[in-house]
Formats: structure tokens, sequence, C-alpha cells
């Protein structure tokens, strides 16, 4: 959806997929179970997407790195500063 509304990403998105899985410096994570179910509680964050990318953080017990001042006002996951 970024790739097809968004100039902050550029290209097809099977092509962006396909680098993303190919570069050492990227870890593709599975969305499972605790993380479906952390996402499904996290009803202070509207988007669906963000409420996965913070389920997915705190799962892994990662720190996230984002500029969505939503997900880092909620403070639910630890963040860059």
């Amino acid at each position: 959806m970024l790739a097809q509304h968004s100039r902050k990403i550029q290209g097809p998105a099977d092509r962006i997929f396909a680098e993303l899985e190919t570069n050492p410096t990227f870890t593709v994570l599975p969305i499972t179970i605790p993380i479906a179910l952390d996402a499904g509680a996290l009803t202070m964050l509207r988007d669906s997407a963000d409420r996965t990318i913070v389920a997915t953080a705190r799962v892994h017990g990662l720190r996230l790195l984002t500029s969505d001042q939503g997900i880092i006002d909620s403070n639910l996951v630890s963040v860059v500063d």
C-alpha cells in the first residue's frame, strides 16, 4: 500500500520485498500467534498495521525505529530516540 500511495517507497512491492529478504541487514519476521494476540489487544492504536508492528517488537523484545508519533507517545514499546 505504501508503494502505491507514497513517495517514500518507490517500486513494485514484490521487488522491494525480494530485496529485503536477500539483504543480510534485515530479518523478515512472521506474524505468529503471540504477535496476533498482542496486536489484537493494542486497541489504543487505531491502525492495524501499527498494532502488528508494535506487537512484533514487543514479542521479540526489540526496540522500534519509528517516526510515528502515535506509537512513540503510546509508550507500548521501547523506541530508538
